[in-house]
């Protein structure tokens, strides 16, 4: 449980936090703040209308928000049921009266199919005294542009939400929901708003079996992962929230599950991140896979090969929209003021018009398994095979041409390292999943092209020595010498060994130019809005894996569980943080910074069989 979060009665007095907790069923998903509120979630899908969009509603706080108001309160706690996304808000007033909230959303198997509604449940009890709470649902439709048009009947409300409604259906007085009039809670009340279609079945039974369902469901999901030995926690929390980021109907992986939370305080850093970025979406498969969640990799897999298809041996783009949509043309919503106030919220994301190249191998690398791992449903063929060398001709033809590189600059291009890394990535799998395959000619083939691409990067790349103490490093691209923090992923590429002297210049150089106390910037050069004034949370792990590998373990330990000590009660991270103060910034939860947790934890964990 954790511990109590002092939270004011009047909700005009709240400061939207990042202390979040996401809920969700790979349909839908929501996230509830410190209060039990519901403050961020769109339907029909997580970029579609935010509903609940209280999170950017600047000084319009209890608009598009569901909470429950407990009379007197003066704390709250919360917790997840344990190895689910089911969570438990537990409210006390004043007078030592106490209710609990207890939100989820349903998905468990059910004829021969996931059932994963557009849905959110939530129980309301009365756990000690007489409480008295006030229920406050009030969502938005055009992203904030107006509030929903209801209409109700004796057991119901429908709320008019653009196209669509959603009905709620509830045994708690309708009168007191639509007038938002206190009430006593006098037994367990119940609530759930999903499809405009009449709720079957006993409410308050069948609201019970979807809760037990749904708990079952997630715990024994959790029981197939490998974790490690040590902080299974926090590993099976992000792995499931990791899963939340899945639109499972398609298979893509969303960055995070916000839009324009501003990367550092006033900034207009803030950038719509509900879409599937495949350098993300590998980051985030690699992770899950290493605990063995074949389910997500699978399904990624399915998304991934419609992209190659629809772009017919082209250019692939560096993100879609969970459909598989390619233009998601950028636009603000004017009507929403932003997280404290902080806009634009934007709606699209042009990075999608962006050339970068470091995609290629990003598609390559997940797919290669699929040819190889004989746990999947579906073993790759032949067929498949050739729609990756498709692929990986884009890697060898776009490897020494100019990108707006992983950080997606928006003016200006260069030959980006860290983008011909990975196409030579993209090469050398090819080569060496050709071999397996019995594929000699293949093989020979793509071997050529992976060594023709490193001898370009070491020819263009590499800066040596200037003869003054300072040795050589690797650079970010082929015409600047600056440094970024992606160079690090040169051994996770398996491009150098952690023993390569040139990698451990450049870790030096990277350490010095990059390294903020105990946190790491992505790079320190202005970029099109200036100089980064928050470090990045993945790359602060990125450099816990190198130290670790440079054989730093204890410093790396160590700077792991700061990094640890800075999660939200929910055990999330979001993109950035101010390395001064330690406050999150960045869209919440971001899959990135969540992957660090996993794959730092693998690292640095005691191994099972040192258990006594």
């Amino acid at each position: 449980m954790v511990g109590p979060v002092n939270t004011p009665a009047k909700s005009s007095a709240f400061q939207p936090t990042l202390d979040l907790w996401p809920i969700g069923n790979c349909q839908v998903s929501g996230l509830v703040d410190a209060r039990g509120a519901l403050v961020w979630g769109c339907v029909p899908r997580v970029d579609g209308d935010p509903v609940f969009c209280s999170l950017l509603n600047g000084d319009r706080r209890d608009s598009g928000i569901w909470r429950f108001e407990l009379e007197g309160q003066v704390s709250s706690t919360q917790s997840y049921i344990r190895n689910t996304p089911i969570l438990v808000t537990r409210l006390e007033a004043e007078d030592g009266s106490i209710a609990e909230v207890l939100d989820f959303c349903p998905r468990f198997e059910g004829k021969g199919r996931m059932y994963r509604p557009v849905a959110y449940g939530r129980i309301l009890r009365p756990i000690a005294g007489n409480p008295r709470v006030r229920v406050i649902l009030n969502p938005m439709k055009n992203y904030g542009a107006e509030p929903a048009g209801t209409t109700h009947g004796t057991n119901h409300i429908r709320y008019l939400v653009g196209r669509q409604a959603m009905r709620l259906s509830t045994d708690a007085p309708v009168g007191y929901v639509l007038e938002q009039r206190t009430f006593r809670l006098e037994g367990d009340t119940h609530f759930f708003l999903g499809p405009d279609e009449p709720f079957v079945g006993n409410l308050r039974e069948e609201i019970r079996r979807m809760e037990q369902s749904t708990r079952s469901y997630w715990q024994r999901w959790v029981r197939g992962l490998a974790t490690p030995f040590e902080w299974q926690d926090e590993v099976i929390r992000c792995a499931i929230t990791l899963k939340l980021c899945q639109h499972e109907e398609t298979g893509a992986i969303v960055a995070a599950l916000t839009t324009s939370i501003p990367e550092a305080a006033h900034t207009e850093r803030n950038w719509d991140y509900r879409y599937c970025w495949i350098r993300d979406s590998y980051y985030t498969v690699q992770a899950l896979n290493r605990l063995g969640a074949l389910d997500v990799l699978e399904k990624y897999l399915g998304y991934l090969r419609n992209i190659v298809d629809s772009a017919k041996g082209g250019q692939i783009q560096p993100l879609y929209s969970v459909m598989g949509e390619s233009e998601l043309d950028e636009t603000t919503a004017a009507h929403l003021a932003g997280y404290r106030g902080m806009g634009p919220v934007r709606r699209g994301n042009a990075a999608y018009k962006q050339i970068q190249h470091d995609c290629y191998g990003q598609i390559v690398l997940p797919t290669v398994q699929g040819f190889l791992d004989k746990r999947l449903l579906r073993i790759a063929d032949d067929h498949d095979f050739q729609s990756l060398e498709e692929v990986g001709e884009m890697a060898w033809k776009m490897h020494d041409q100019p990108d707006a590189g992983l950080w997606e600059f928006r003016t200006r291009q260069e030959v980006h390292t860290y983008s011909a890394v990975m196409s030579w990535a993209a090469c050398d799998r090819l080569a060496s999943t050709a071999g397996l395959l019995d594929k000699p000619d293949r093989a020979k083939y793509w071997r050529e092209r992976a060594d023709a691409i490193r001898k370009t990067i070491e020819d263009n790349a590499w800066v040596e020595a200037d003869g003054n103490g300072e040795k050589g490093h690797y650079k970010a691209s082929f015409q600047s010498d600056y440094l970024d923090a992606s160079l690090l992923q040169m051994i996770d590429l398996r491009f150098l060994k952690p023993d390569d002297p040139r990698f451990q210049s450049t870790f030096a150089a990277i350490e010095k130019e990059l390294r903020r106390g105990e946190h790491m910037l992505r790079y320190a050069a202005e970029d099109d809005f200036g100089a980064p004034e928050t470090a990045f949370n993945v790359c602060t792990f990125w450099l816990i894996e190198a130290l670790h590998l440079a054989g730093r373990s204890e410093e790396a330990h160590g700077l792991f569980c700061t990094m640890l000590g800075h999660t939200t009660g929910s055990g999330m991270l979001s993109e950035d943080l101010d390395w001064e103060t330690g406050e999150l910034w960045g869209n919440f939860p971001q899959t990135y910074s969540l992957v660090g947790i996993i794959n730092c934890a693998g690292l640095l964990s005691k191994p099972w069989s040192e258990i006594r």
